[in-house]
């Protein structure tokens, strides 16, 4: 039992064993995982819109563009290193498995020096670019500002949970996150609920959480010496290393950064809607966060797996756990979109009490529905083409569903669908956007995994471990 209970908390092999076993091995933790780091904006929504009300929600959900944007390119850092970290982790490169974790923490570094200092002084600015409503934009300053001045705690975090992920620990980082998890919520109500602090108490208990969080990281990977170093030598940048965690990084970087500036476009759209409109989109994001969960889930999962196993050279693990991984991930999205259609509406009714808001969320749910199938393929595929090597492939097609499909097809249907009870466009626009572009995303996703760009890659990854 005490042998069991420590392998679910150190680095796993997946080049060994069933494919399908060693991917839900990973990918379940991390799912319970994604779920506790759904759970910090999912209480800050919930708890600001019962304690403050409904413009404080839609104050948070403001927010979230702007943070998104400038937080995509290090999160797109993070994902090169976990690529570059399970490589070399399957390929029993102990150096260089070093000198990339090290690497990892010193970007990580870097990035939020940087962040800290350009976060705070463009967030007004940026806010009215968008149109935010007066009658919020207070509140969305200060909720931004407090979240930069402690965005130490999510990039370490991110970039220490990443290195654990690409050790094949997906166990560890999960008892981190359901520990900081219960830390936001109870400090949500500590500052909200007890001290009226409002929406600034909101980002600063998940500041506070995020901190926690990166801490236990960085003590957990101090106790795994035996599977690398981690010293002043390995820390210290080395050129082709740090370049090759960017080269891998930056294409994913550039996805969601792009995400992010449709969803800035797609949100100044949405504020012509009105404060209701804004609330109604807020909920039903929180609630598609957790439709999402299995999707980012084995999407994660198959690059971890693919990036082991590209680097053990094992090829044919990577082709059987495609076809496996694909099969488990659309059967998850299955049952959670099922499970959130049927009880959507008291979901809803957790954020706030007011009826229109709860019935214009239940429509937008229905349209986004098949869409979330869509994504399941999308993210399992590009999983296993960013394991291989391949971020680019990824990113282009990012650029075309979402700044050529989805921004035009928002606009448009707005504006096809005026009337004297919506003068700037119908609120199911917004979610139909989104439809259109999931499901042409993965139509480009599966033709350009069929014609293997990233199977060139793979064997590409393999040479440069060698070297």
């Amino acid at each position: 039992m005490l042998v069991s209970l420590k392998s679910l908390f150190s680095a796993k092999d997946m080049t060994q064993g069933r494919p399908w076993k060693r991917i839900m091995e990973f990918a379940l933790p991390m799912l319970l995982g994604n779920f506790a780091q759904q759970l910090y904006n999912t209480a800050d929504s919930v708890i600001v819109g019962i304690y403050v009300g409904d413009n404080a929600l839609a104050a948070v959900g403001s927010a979230m563009p702007i943070l998104n944007l400038l937080l995509a390119l290090f999160v797109g850092i993070a994902t090169g290193a976990g690529i570059v970290i399970s490589q070399n982790f399957g390929a029993k490169d102990r150096l260089g498995l070093s000198t990339a974790i090290g690497n990892c923490i010193t970007l990580a570094g870097i990035a939020t020096v940087v962040i800290m200092l350009i976060g705070p002084m463009i967030t007004r600015p940026f806010l009215a670019m968008l149109g935010t409503p007066d009658s919020i934009i207070g509140w969305c300053t200060d909720y931004l500002k407090i979240y930069f001045y402690g965005i130490a705690g999510f990039f370490f975090y991110n970039m220490l949970s990443g290195v654990l992920r690409g050790l094949g620990d997906s166990f560890t980082a999960l008892m981190f996150l359901l520990v900081s998890a219960a830390l936001n919520v109870g400090l949500d109500l500590l500052f909200v609920a007890k001290f009226n602090m409002g929406v600034p108490g909101v980002a600063l208990a998940t500041v506070i959480a995020q901190g926690i969080s990166a801490v236990l990281c960085l003590w957990k990977l101090l106790r795994m010496q035996d599977v690398f170093d981690l010293n002043l030598r390995t820390l210290k940048l080395v050129p082709p290393m740090a370049m090759r965690i960017m080269k891998l990084g930056i294409p994913s970087g550039i996805t969601q950064a792009i995400m992010a500036t449709a969803g800035m476009v797609v949100q100044t759209l949405t504020n012509t809607m009105g404060e209701t409109v804004i609330a109604c989109n807020v909920i039903v994001m929180r609630v598609d966060g957790f439709a999402m969960l299995p999707n980012m889930t084995f999407g994660q999962a198959m690059s971890v797996y693919t990036g082991q196993n590209v680097g053990a050279a094992k090829f044919d693990r990577v082709h059987k756990g495609t076809k496996q991984g694909t099969i488990m991930g659309l059967g998850t999205s299955v049952l959670i979109t099922g499970i959130l259609l049927i009880f959507g509406r008291y979901l809803f009714g957790i954020f706030t009490e007011t009826q229109e808001l709860i019935q214009l969320a239940v429509k937008m749910m229905r349209v986004l529905a098949v869409g979330y199938i869509c994504v399941s393929v999308s993210q399992v595929l590009g999983g296993v083409m960013r394991g291989a090597g391949d971020t680019m492939t990824p990113m282009w097609i990012s650029i075309i569903s979402t700044i050529v499909l989805r921004i035009p097809t928002a606009y448009v249907m707005a504006a096809l669908t005026r009337s004297e009870a919506w003068p700037n466009g119908h609120a199911l626009s917004i979610p139909a956007s989104l439809l259109v572009s999931w499901s042409l995303g993965m139509v480009m996703t599966i033709v350009m995994f069929a014609i293997g760009k990233w199977k060139k890659k793979m064997y590409q990854s393999v040479e440069e471990l060698r070297d």
